[in-house]
């Protein structure tokens, strides 16, 4: 490969801080728009040539510009290839939209600059050949994203949550700057390869100092993926505009779990890291899963949606399953910008798909034989592909869960009066679902196989119980959201939703604990942080 090849690829974050740049864009912004559109293309052809490069010839390498491996240089394998192509995409997608959306406003040309600084430090970041380079467009990508939060700064829920998103970036960025002198300290430099070199030659003896530097890389990763408990303020992004929110849970929520993927041959080396991540993000992804059934804002719901789902993510990062966790990511984020720019017409399609309730859910003894039906397709497909509860505990966990969102569909099937034919049919979709969910899979670990730790056999108790908890957790939420209609006529069940529709007052205590120790007035004339 070319040694000038490496160095392209900077061109395209560099492309877009250019054209956020243009000039008079306050009298013009319909030109900024074009202008910072045709550079985001640019962006997507230089993210989809590198993927191709990486296909056909490997890595693409250059060299650091600075000493100890820290200072400018790219590196873009096929975990980075695949971030950087789909970053650049949902870039694209959410810069055409925005040429319409703020038309009129007058700061249309302030939102497309920020929003092209935003994009281009994500990049910056997936594509960063060392600690260094990385940790400062981490930082930048908080910092970008923060001033967003704020573009309606007269609006109090958004100045408050600027507020809370800055005190935890600050923390994120804390514990990740220590992580990187932690392992510059055993290394000697800061360079990728320099890394994944020193990491290899560990092995099961690696330093002690490697446990917490994962650890601090683990909670960086926790902070940035909105994790429970801290994760009030996602749920407030829906004061910015639409394109934000879609960026936000489409591109920048994913940075924590690149990061593990980063850096996973170091964190595969420390179990007591993993373990964090996994713990973690089980509790994240069943409180998020339960939360979201009770609300009636499309965007918060959508926003507890990505709690959840980056739950699982650091869920299956915890368990080792790396190239699943980043299959997760790129299927989550085209998901997640959909349902964001087309929220507006969510009503539309509610009325056009409304039917009669019936009222009803099926008899628990019917229900429980719809879950075993699924949960034993579930490990008979995982079987087939090799991909069992001893074998790969992240990938079957998912699988399993799943497979159960098929369980009303079965259930109902086989209710009241079976019909072979339905219950066939019924039986058939869930078989052809976990198919293609263990093949995906299997695809996936077999094209990263040289970037990412295979997906390690269940080793030790703490992971059976997390597996085996978090997959009966989930088969009660199943339950329980097929006896919604019932619960709710009870005192206990409506209780219950109240307090779950208000995300058990986390959010709000979080809200109290900000205006204690941060007491400026939340209006325009005491200005919030901006970084």
């Amino acid at each position: 490969m070319n040694d000038l090849a490496p160095w392209l690829v900077m061109a395209a974050p560099l492309a877009l801080v250019a054209a956020s740049f243009w000039p008079n864009a306050k009298e013009a912004p319909a030109r900024l728009a074009r202008v910072v559109f045709m550079a985001a293309l640019m962006a997507l052809a230089i993210a989809i040539a590198a993927g191709v490069a990486v296909a056909l010839d490997g890595p693409l390498i250059s060299s650091t510009w600075g000493a100890f491996g820290a200072g400018l240089g790219t590196y873009v394998d096929a975990v980075s290839a695949v971030m950087f192509a789909l970053v650049a995409f949902v870039g694209v997608i959410v810069l055409r939209y925005s040429r319409n959306y703020l038309d009129g406003d007058p700061n249309h040309g302030l939102f497309l600059r920020q929003m092209a600084l935003t994009i281009a430090a994500v990049m910056t970041f997936i594509i960063a050949g060392n600690l260094v380079l990385m940790t400062l467009a981490w930082i930048a990508t908080s910092i970008a994203l923060n001033r967003l939060l704020l573009f309606y700064g007269a609006r109090t829920n958004a100045r408050l949550a600027g507020r809370k998103k800055f005190i935890v970036s600050r923390l994120g960025d804390l514990c990740l700057i220590g992580a990187v002198l932690i392992l510059f300290a055993h290394v000697g430099r800061f360079d990728y390869e320099s890394v994944f070199s020193a990491a290899s030659l560990w092995g099961e003896a690696a330093p002690a100092g490697l446990t917490a530097a994962a650890i601090l890389i683990a909670i960086a990763a926790v902070l940035k993926s909105a994790q429970f408990p801290l994760h009030g303020w996602i749920l407030e992004v829906m004061e910015t505009p639409t394109p934000v929110s879609a960026l936000l849970h489409a591109g920048i929520i994913n940075a924590g779990g690149f990061l593990v993927l980063r850096l996973a041959d170091v964190m595969a080396l420390s179990t007591p890291a993993l373990h964090v991540l996994a713990i973690v993000g089980a509790i994240t992804a069943l409180f998020g899963s339960l939360v979201m059934l009770t609300q009636t804002s499309v965007k918060v719901s959508l926003a507890y949606s990505t709690v959840a789902q980056m739950g699982f993510m650091l869920l299956q990062c915890g368990l080792g399953a790396f190239a699943a966790a980043l299959l997760h990511i790129v299927a989550h984020s085209l998901y997640k910008a959909h349902a964001f720019l087309s929220s507006g017409g969510v009503i539309d399609l509610l009325r056009a798909s409304w039917s009669m309730n019936p009222g009803g859910a099926p008899h628990p003894a019917r229900f429980f034989l719809a879950l075993a039906g699924v949960l034993a397709i579930a490990a008979g497909v995982a079987w087939s592909f090799g991909a069992g509860l001893a074998d790969k505990p992240g990938v079957f966990t998912l699988g399993a869960i799943l497979l159960m969102s098929l369980t009303l569909l079965v259930a109902n099937a086989i209710d009241e009066r079976p019909n072979p034919y339905v219950i066939a049919r019924a039986a058939s979709a869930a078989v052809l679902v976990a198919v293609v969910y263990f093949a995906l899979q299997r695809g996936v670990e077999t094209l990263f196989a040289g970037a990412l730790p295979p997906a390690p056999a269940l080793n030790a108790p703490i992971d059976l119980a997390i597996t085996l908890g978090v997959i009966g957790a989930f088969a009660a939420i199943t339950w329980l959201q097929s006896q919604l209609g019932r619960a709710n006529a009870s005192p206990m069940g409506q209780a219950l939703y109240v307090h779950l529709a208000q995300g058990l007052y986390l959010n709000t205590l979080a809200n109290r604990l900000v205006l204690r120790w941060w007491p400026k007035p939340l209006n325009t004339s005491q200005p919030g942080p901006r970084a």
